[in-house]
């Protein structure tokens, strides 16, 4: 087995709160210390991490997570993923000019739904007030926070544009004209005057619940979707189209949304079951991808040897071909899950991995999808092929100008479970809204703009988001959240982690700060939607052996800076009541507390 430096896990038994920012890592656990239970301290963390971390998430952005609830011996998926608005058609896009959805501007928004996520969970599963989950990022949006390097230099790279093209995030980012210093006092004012009229409005009413709900409908009904369809009404702005485009959100829209629970996709792996959300997501890939490696003796491989990181990348291959042919929103399309996790399909897939790499995206072809796989591969052969990179944005070696992601795992002494995995409304998605102070997601970009595909847009469809978070069960008793940011590779790093824990006798840490690697030999779920036939990206800390092994077999590879892919946490309840958590050091921003 491959030597490698670990720092130690996090131990507790009062709760376990892991999160991509030490500071809404330390607000979860003022949460639980207070009282409050793991969805209060989700809910506290999550809008902690819109003010803290906004080139990764925003007010106006998305939301899958995945819970057990212990006191009703639960688990559930949290659909606070928004749909395409009503004038969100394919032939409207079309006559705008454009074939691929732009990553950024009005055309890529969806309805933003993170807000009704988080006040439906603190409703229905919290036990705290509105105002104790709100007060903290109130308090840091209107006093400061000492704003992160990354996200300077994000602003540093978009004050051109912001200055010419999108003036309210020009004013909102940099303040006087300026790009703020790093570890500076930055403060939103405008989002902190938003949220605590939102909050004064729900105090208006008596009793907890009420005021949540009068909370939900100042957002999607009130003053906040007011603000937006007025601005939406004239705003036209550029895109990543090159030309400037209006928008189709209304505010009729915002009112007849609302987030969704469902039960979560499960499948068993040797004495575990993995929960995911369903095909609207990402999520199945890594089911698949276990499906696939049941048949091979993962447990006698070196877990960061050459063999481990072939076999799991081609498995990855060709799962991530079937979510190209096969996933998006289960309410438009027939999407044969049974069939893509049934053991005899799986047998052929595995049948498919050789001991060179290939090259060739190849999904699996069910009966009565023949058409439906053919016209996938013809749009995608269209988008094309890139040797430029299709890597999760927040790496150090890529451009800062995309958005990204963020994550959180929660456990408290209860036996709760909570991973989620917020998104969209970063800062490079589209301008600032006026007198709100937050800007809108850009989610839409992952439809197709070509008909019968399971992907394609139409209008009060979920676009099939990369948003993944995870739990597992050993042996039937919730155990494992994990997750991670980081676009088309979060299932693909949740991979690593988890085969590497479940076969290896190694800690969430140990595995976590493993050398990760991922594929991009797939579409990538972002514009421009190309590929790397063949690619794989691996920390040069795997080891030049394994490197020159790699190639031999035939990868092209791409060589990363050691602690420079991936963002993993994870949180573990032991049967005895024990919590573990772990989080990785890489970009030095994700952090894990427990007591």
């Amino acid at each position: 087995m491959t030597a490698f430096t670990t720092r130690p896990e996090i131990k507790g038994t009062f709760g376990v709160v892991t999160s991509t920012h030490w500071i809404a890592t330390a607000v979860g656990m003022s949460i639980l210390e207070k009282g409050g239970n793991a969805f209060d301290a989700a809910v506290a963390t999550g809008f902690v991490l819109q003010v803290v971390e906004p080139q990764l998430n925003g007010f106006g952005g998305d939301l899958p997570a995945i819970f057990h609830d212990a006191r009703t011996n639960q688990t559930k998926v949290l659909c606070a993923q928004g749909t395409a608005p009503a004038g969100a058609t394919i032939d409207h896009y079309k006559s705008e000019g454009i074939d691929f959805i732009p990553g950024n501007g009005l055309l890529a928004t969806v309805i933003p739904g993170a807000f009704d996520g988080w006040m439906q969970l603190l409703r229905d599963h919290g036990t705290m007030a509105l105002r104790d989950v709100l007060e903290p990022a109130i308090y840091y949006a209107e006093h400061g926070q000492p704003i992160l390097p990354i996200t300077c230099k994000a602003i540093d790279g978009l004050k051109e544009f912001f200055e010419t093209e999108w003036p309210t995030s020009y004013q909102t980012w940099l303040p006087g004209g300026k790009v703020p210093e790093a570890n500076s006092l930055f403060q939103q004012p405008v989002l902190a005057a938003t949220w605590k009229r939102l909050l004064s409005e729900a105090e208006s009413k008596t009793g907890r619940e009420a005021q949540i709900e009068a909370a939900r409908d100042c957002f999607y009904r009130g003053f906040i979707a007011e603000e937006i369809e007025a601005y939406l009404k004239t705003a036209e702005v550029m895109d990543g189209s090159g030309r400037a485009h209006k928008g189709v959100l209304t505010a009729d829209d915002l009112a007849g949304w609302s987030a969704t629970y469902e039960d979560p996709l499960t499948d068993d792996y040797h004495d575990w079951t993995v929960a995911k959300t369903g095909p609207w997501g990402q999520g199945p890939v890594l089911l698949q991808a276990l499906a696939i490696l049941r048949g091979f003796d993962i447990s006698n491989l070196d877990p960061a040897g050459a063999d481990f990181v072939h076999l799991v990348a081609e498995a990855m291959k060709l799962a991530y071909a079937d979510r190209e042919a096969y996933y998006g929103d289960p309410d438009f399309m027939d999407i044969p899950m049974a069939a893509l996790l049934s053991e005899d399909y799986n047998a052929k897939r595995r049948a498919l991995i050789s001991d060179q790499a290939s090259f060739d995206l190849r999904p699996g072809v069910l009966p009565g999808f023949e058409a439906q796989v053919e016209k996938t591969l013809a749009v995608i052969d269209s988008a094309g092929i890139t040797k430029t990179g299709v890597y999760e944005p927040t790496m150090g070696h890529l451009s800062e100008r995309r958005g990204d992601t963020v994550h959180i795992d929660i456990i408290d002494r209860w036996g709760n479970l909570f991973s989620a995995t917020p998104s969209g409304g970063w800062l490079q998605s589209s301008p600032v809204i006026p007198n709100l102070g937050f800007c809108l997601n850009s989610r839409a970009q992952m439809f197709w703009l070509e008909d019968g595909l399971p992907s394609s847009l139409a209008p009060g469809k979920r676009p099939r988001t990369t948003l993944t978070p995870s739990l597992a069960f050993h042996k039937g008793r919730p155990t494992l959240a994990f997750g991670t940011p980081g676009g088309d590779q979060q299932d693909q790093w949740q991979l690593q982690l988890f085969l590497r824990y479940v076969h290896h006798g190694l800690d969430l840490q140990h595995c976590i700060d493993l050398p990760l690697f991922h594929t991009t030999h797939f579409p990538a779920s972002f514009h421009p939607r190309q590929r790397q036939p063949g690619h794989i990206m691996v920390e040069e800390t795997i080891g030049a052996d394994v490197l020159a092994s790699l190639r031999a077999k035939g990868h092209a590879i791409t060589e990363a800076p050691a602690w420079s892919i991936g963002r993993l946490t994870a949180a573990k309840r032991e049967e005895n009541g024990l919590l573990r958590a772990a989080a990785t050091p890489r970009l030095m921003q994700a952090y894990a507390v427990g007591r």
